[in-house]
């Protein structure tokens, strides 16, 4: 029995990508098996595809880092045929054959039940971006940063998770400056609920090791020199959740936000968190994130054009989440 998948290979250190007929009978091992109704782009499938990063470690290799779908047939005691599932992370992409494919077989521990507000695409125009965006919202909580704290910055904010990231804040009552490389996407930054547009030019260069308090709290998806700036930046007690490198992985600042202002700095991992913490991410999704501004941030796509939009996703020319219709 075979279905439609978006195959990457490796030949001489290039990489290439196909949507193929794919056996049934070669999935990889897992006590369920999922009809996947969609999928979507994340900044690290576009890495995989491309192989600009070393995200897929073994070839060939369906990527795809999450799914949305239904239970076809389940060995694991917490789903039943029929359950509407979501997966982020694990070893999808990676080791593991994902979620670009009309159907998945993985451990049921990577599963989450979809709450029942969402639908198969609603899941995936949240995606793993707008799950870390959940993540990191509830990492500033814990370090109780609150709306009367102050101003709540967003880096990358024309992305997937840094548009979701706004709308969760924005809703939560946040005062939200959103900072960005595309001051033309003003107008849709406003309407996700950002009070305030900034060029990510006044982050980008290398900075003093502190400076102004200017941040109650931030949510960061580009690091080097951004983030740096973004903690020296940031007020007493003040916290910034960190998850992306979009600039670059390297931190090149100082100790002093920590030692002089007590700032936390909160690392977000989607891959590997435990299942209790993805599902209070989802169950926060589902009552915190406005659908309407959802579907203003969602596109779609088909299987077939995975690999244009990951060349996009990688030039910053993306707005919010792409989602991909696998059946189509």
């Amino acid at each position: 029995m075979t279905f439609k998948a978006l195959l990457a290979s490796r030949k001489d250190d290039q990489v290439s990508t196909a949507v193929v007929d794919f056996d049934e009978a070669d999935l990889m091992p897992g006590d369920v098996t999922v009809a996947v109704d969609y999928s979507t782009v994340n900044y690290k499938d576009a890495l995989a595809v491309s192989g600009r990063a070393p995200v897929i470690r073994q070839y060939p290799l369906i990527p795809g880092i999450d799914f949305a779908g239904t239970v076809l047939a389940s060995a694991h005691a917490g789903f039943a045929v029929g359950d509407r599932v979501v997966a982020n992370g694990w070893g999808l992409s990676q080791t593991h054959h994902g979620g670009f494919a009309q159907k998945a077989r993985v451990s049921g521990d990577w599963l989450v039940k979809l709450p029942d507000v969402f639908t198969t695409r609603d899941a995936m125009a949240i995606g793993t971006a707008g799950y870390t965006a959940m993540l990191s919202v509830l990492a500033l909580e814990h370090a109780q940063v609150t709306p009367e704290s102050g101003d709540v910055l967003v880096t990358g904010a024309g992305g997937g998770a840094g548009s979701i990231a706004i709308a969760l804040l924005s809703g939560l009552g946040y005062r939200v400056v959103a900072s960005t490389g595309r001051l033309e996407e003003t107008d849709y930054l406003r309407k996700l609920g950002a009070a305030e547009v900034i060029d990510r030019r006044s982050l980008s260069e290398p900075g003093a090791p502190m400076a102004r308090e200017r941040w109650a709290g931030a949510i960061d998806s580009v690091g080097s020199h951004t983030l740096a700036n973004v903690l020296a930046q940031t007020r007493y007690r003040g916290a910034v959740a960190a998850f992306g490198l979009a600039q670059g992985a390297d931190l090149p600042g100082s100790v002093l936000p920590f030692i002089l202002r007590n700032v936390t700095l909160a690392g977000i991992d989607s891959v590997n968190a435990p299942a209790p913490i993805r599902q209070q991410a989802w169950a926060r999704l589902a009552s915190d994130l406005d659908l309407d501004k959802l579907g203003s941030a969602t596109s779609e796509i088909a299987l077939a054009e995975v690999p244009r939009i990951a060349e996009q996703v990688l030039r910053g020319a993306v707005r919010g989440r792409t989602v991909v219709d696998v059946n189509r």
